[in-house]
């Protein structure tokens, strides 16, 4: 997953008030000795984690915001003709400080965050809001940039700085640029509680998290789960003042293989609930309230600004370009896949009723059994592969995978300044030797750090005076941690995950344009995805398994029966894998399509939505909506459908591989030039299409998931 909050927010700003404590008057002001005040003094730019105190952040962001507004000012009061560089180009290079501030502080927060970060996100976060709105609304400057857009046609400009020009006209009419002075003040207004309403579902999400515990005091309860999550629990325990107890939470690497391997089914279906009652529980965390107000302000939002609904809005400037082209690949891949995930309800059910147990399969049951079919079938257990998949010669397979590609190559730097002890860092190098960015990787679960995986960026590449600004790129994961006895032992799911990250690592790391806006990431969410997932698929490539796949106590590289098992085993699951996230998806386009206010509780417009789906009961969404942090949260609201929207691409993509060789180096040099390194510079289908000389085809998703035979395309 992409971070997409970080990068939505960091040309916003205004001033706020925090407490810091213990810090004089003097010290606040000492701009010497605050280390945002200058480009950052530290080996390829890094931000300084070692040298910024949480009370650097309030003068950073005030002389940031000071900054940035007199940057925008006398782009307004320039006696020359606007013209593209004076107007656009600088509005493109506007607001560096602001930039570095906000980068390490919103990183932090979703990464290493704590009680007073978390005051100051709360505080800042509609401020920022203003503030972007006093940008985009400011009547002077869009006279500006609506000037050059209008003689667009006579300057002559190439394809990127056509696209720049696009996207900050665009940028200025889609945040109310074009409406009367009482429609902007209600615009702002409701940016700015959006705001609120979006950091606070975050914040109650990681606390439900964080405050749940699952005490187990009898070790014959504990049957079934592997010895190094019996280990990992005995540590959690201990650290709470459990001695001797062990302690299971809603972090994925303990919930995720508890409901998966726990024969005791009272217990599994105890954590289930607390896992899927995230944020439901009507207490401090409750998200329910925020829910409604969040959908009805969007909605307000998209209809102030002349939109039939906030999806319309949202996929106008998506590769989508509208809910009715989202929901037909939606509805297209809905039909087979549920087939194919009541055929598996049906196996998982038998398998139950042989075990003595007559009830029906409940979803704390679905992954307990089907683990147990997978091995009956394919004589496969997933413990008997994670011995071949250390964290380590995973990361080591994804550095020969990118060096076979691209011929770059990672350098590991142990000097440079970090945020947290687990945090390691590389330079990226090219061929030659010569330097293309630094990447931060950071992988374990922590209580200061919201789940899942994403990627972020604490500067992005661009050009000054004719000379390449290298990004600095960071990953954030949650896989187990090592213990005693042996190192951290990835599942193949966190194997894919560890590659989909690293996609969109080389996304921002390769990026070769000229402006900052254009940079990495920086693309319609439904093409951000086809970077990661494409990487996902070497990953279960027998070639790529034989470079890295090696026993962690042996060194015997995995082998190739074990291989063969995995791959007649891959399409196994994939009904039910494809139904609960196209279930999610198809529930953020229920929100986003509304077009009167909702009243009803999220709960039964949650119910109501899967009952018109036929969602069964075995299954719930890949996140119900109380802790749908992607569309509540985050910078996927209307666009969860992306990730089957760029799983179309990069199937497709993949295929330009297989038709050649896994490490082709024209199909390599190819996707680099035309994907990669391009950024938001040129129209994302046009990409594509430079790329592999065609538009996508969905067959190659279908043949994928195992979905091909029983679908239904009109």
């Amino acid at each position: 997953m992409k971070n997409i909050f970080n990068s939505t927010i960091v040309i916003a700003c205004a001033t706020i008030i925090v407490a810091c404590n213990k810090t004089d008057e003097t010290t606040l002001n000492d701009t010497s000795m605050n280390p945002f005040f200058k480009e950052f003094d530290t080996p390829f730019g890094v931000p300084p984690f070692d040298l910024i105190k949480i009370e650097h952040y309030k003068p950073a962001f005030e002389e940031g915001f000071k900054q940035h507004k007199a940057e925008i000012e006398a782009i307004i009061n320039n006696s020359e003709k606007a013209s593209f560089e004076n107007t656009i180009v600088a509005l493109d290079r506007a607001g560096q400080l602001l930039n570095r501030v906000s980068n390490v502080f919103f990183n932090l927060t979703s990464a290493n965050t704590n009680d007073t970060l978390d005051q100051i996100e709360t505080e800042i976060g509609p401020l920022f809001s203003k503030h972007n709105d006093e940008i985009y609304m400011n009547s002077k400057l869009f006279e500006r940039v609506n000037a050059v857009w209008e003689q667009k046609e006579k300057l002559n400009l190439n394809e990127e700085q056509k696209k720049l020009l696009e996207k900050n006209y665009k940028a200025f009419v889609r945040n109310g640029a074009k409406l009367n002075d009482t429609d902007k003040t209600k615009l702002s207004e409701i940016n700015q509680e959006i705001s609120k309403l979006t950091i606070k579902f975050g914040q109650n999400t990681l606390a439900e998290v964080n405050e749940y515990k699952l005490v187990v005091e009898d070790k014959n309860q504990l049957k079934g789960l592997p010895e190094e999550l019996i280990y990992a629990a005995a540590e959690d325990a201990k650290a709470a003042g459990l001695e001797g107890k062990w302690v299971f939470t809603l972090q994925n690497p303990s919930v995720i293989p508890f409901l998966q391997y726990a024969e005791n089914r009272a217990l599994r279906e105890k954590i289930w609930n607390a896992f899927q009652n995230k944020g439901n529980n009507n207490d401090k965390n409750d998200n329910k309230d925020i829910i409604i107000k969040l959908v009805n302000l969007r909605m307000q939002k998209a209809k102030l600004l002349g939109y039939e609904t906030f999806a319309h809005y949202v996929h106008e400037e998506q590769m989508a370009k509208n809910p009715e082209n989202v929901y037909k690949l939606l509805n297209d891949l809905w039909t087979p896949a549920l087939e194919v995930a009541k055929a598996e309800a049906k196996e998982l059910q038998e398998m139950m009723n042989k075990d003595g147990i007559k009830e029906n399969l409940q979803p704390y049951d679905w992954r307990y059994y089907a683990e147990k079919v997978r091995k009956q079938k394919y004589n496969i257990d997933e413990q008997e592969l994670k011995p071949y998949f250390s964290l380590n010669t995973v990361r080591d397979g994804i550095f020969m995978v990118c060096k076979n590609l691209y011929g770059i190559t990672f350098k590991e730097l142990t000097d440079l300044p970090k945020y947290h002890e687990d945090v390691t860092a590389y330079q990226v190098l090219e061929k030659d030797g010569s330097h293309i960015g630094i990447l931060y990787m950071d992988f374990h679960p922590r209580p200061s750090k919201r789940g899942g995986a994403w990627m972020t960026s604490y500067s992005d590449q661009k050009m000054v005076n004719g000379k390449r600004v290298a990004p600095v790129i960071s990953i954030v994961c949650n896989f187990s941690k090592p213990t005693a006895d042996a190192p951290a032992l990835l599942t193949f799911d966190e194997v894919e995950t560890f590659f989909h990250e690293f996609g969109h690592a080389l996304h921002g790391l390769l990026s070769n344009v000229n402006y900052n806006q254009l940079a990495g990431t920086n693309v319609p969410t439904d093409f951000v995805e086809l970077p990661s997932q494409i990487m996902e698929n070497w990953a279960g490539e027998p070639a790529v398994l034989k470079m890295f796949a090696k026993h962690y106590k042996t060194g015997e590289v995995i082998p190739d029966a074990l291989i063969e098992k995995m791959q007649k085993s891959g399409k196994y699951g994939q009904g039910f894998a494809t139904t609960e996230y196209l279930a999610a998806a198809l529930l953020d386009l229920e929100y986003h399509t509304i077009n009167e206010e909702l009243k009803t509780n999220p709960n039964e417009f949650e119910k109501s939505a899967m009952n018109k789906l036929g969602l069964i009961d075995e299954i719930i969404p890949r996140y119900r909506s109380t802790y749908f942090n992607h569309i509540f949260a985050g910078g996927y609201s209307a666009g969860y459908y992306s990730y089957i929207w760029s799983g179309v691409l990069d199937t497709d993509a993949f295929e330009a591989f297989k038709e050649t060789s896994l490490f082709d180096q024209k199909t390599a040099e190819a996707f680099r030039k035309n994907v990669l390194e391009k950024g938001g510079s040129a129209d994302p289908m046009e990409l594509y299409k430079r790329f592999r000389g065609k538009e996508p085809s969905i067959e190659p998703l279908l043949r994928k998931r195992g979905l091909i035979s029983m679908q239904t395309l009109n």
